[in-house]
């Protein structure tokens, strides 16, 4: 469910939502495969999975994927009786038309973000501040409606063109009235993804440990 850098979000978010239609079938697996033969039933998802403490999570652009979702399930039961539990995402990759914190003003709308947002989605309305790649533009849905109980976000302490606005969307759903609970973790002198290119050194250790408990907590 996560995907670096160049994507294409509107594909990704249609991808997102099969595969989370498709984990929640198996919740009443016997009647879907009788309905629909074309159905694939996987075996362990019904004899280990926990289908009211779904999880859904992604790293950069797919924790773009992991709020709208998210955000969707706030909106829009999932199959089934299926209840979204908790949300993970490692440095999403949301921008905006206005910088924030460490960005900079001059040449904002050249920065490699602005430019990969305008060649995935060139046609989104309201361009950089489309809901899907800024939560909190204006007219973006209230984050209050965020359709899960928790959610963790982490961040690179080094990654200036992410970490700030990651930073402002966890302070926002924080001051959303959302009911749920929301953790937020940094690791200093750190860039971006860092945990993919080196994961078995003691910082990458130590987000995947995060995540784990906050997954099993």
């Amino acid at each position: 469910m996560a995907a670096p850098y160049v994507v294409n979000q509107p594909l990704q978010n249609i991808t997102m939502s099969i595969a989370t239609s498709w984990a929640a079938s198996h919740a009443n697996a016997n009647a879907n495969a009788t309905r629909n033969s074309n159905v694939i039933i996987e075996p362990w998802l019904i004899n280990h999975g926990d289908f009211r403490k779904v999880f859904i999570g992604g790293d950069s652009s797919g924790g773009n994927l992991v709020h709208n979702v998210a955000m969707r399930a706030g909106v829009e039961p999932l199959p089934n009786g299926v209840k979204l539990h908790g949300a993970y995402m490692n440095h999403p990759y949301f921008c905006g038309s206005k910088p924030v914190g460490s960005e900079p003003i001059e040449g904002f709308e050249q920065s490699l973000t602005y430019i990969i947002w305008g060649i995935v989605y060139p046609d989104a309305p309201g361009g950089i501040d489309n809901p899907m790649i800024n939560p909190m533009a204006p007219g973006a849905p209230s984050l209050a409606n965020l359709g899960c109980s928790k959610m963790f976000i982490s961040v690179a302490g080094d990654d200036q063109m992410l970490r700030d606005r990651a930073v402002l969307y966890y302070e926002a759903v924080r001051g959303s009235g959302w009911k749920g609970q929301v953790q937020l973790f940094e690791e200093k002198g750190e860039q971006h993804v860092y945990y993919m290119f080196h994961p078995h050194t003691d910082k990458g250790k130590r987000l995947i440990k995060h995540v784990a408990h906050f997954l099993t907590q």
